[in-house]
């Protein structure tokens, strides 16, 4: 399984390499929003994405507002395709960082395609 993280900044198209030189950092994509991915292998490192992503944007926000960029413009996500059961749990000092910083958290799963399973020997899911 591999999960997926985003930072989302919806901003106009001619001010997102401005926010690239405020961040300082390269996003991965820039077609409808400014976006930065990082990517977990289930058997990597578990990734702190809230506290990476904050720690990006926190003393940046007065240059971030400058060129007209709310708080409610920037959004973090976690995304990933589950089989069998979701859970999830995150650290409250994370979850402190983003009420304090007023960003909102995204979560967006899906069970992933029964067609896709991998069953036990003999075992199938066609009839």
């Amino acid at each position: 399984m591999k999960y997926f993280y985003s930072l989302r900044i919806s901003v106009a198209d001619d001010k997102k390499n401005l926010v690239t030189e405020i961040l300082n950092v390269t996003p991965t994509s820039t077609k409808s929003f400014w976006c930065l991915d990082i990517s977990e292998d289930e058997n990597d490192e578990p990734v702190y994405f809230i506290s990476y992503f904050v720690n990006i944007l926190e003393s940046k926000f007065k240059d971030l507002e400058s060129i007209g960029i709310e708080r409610d413009n920037i959004t973090i996500w976690k995304l990933y395709e589950y089989d069998g059961q979701c859970n999830m749990e995150f650290d409250p000092q994370d979850l402190l960082k983003l009420g304090e910083n007023g960003i909102t958290l995204c979560i967006s799963c899906w069970q992933k395609d029964i067609e896709e399973r991998n069953y036990p020997l003999g075992h199938s899911n066609k009839n």
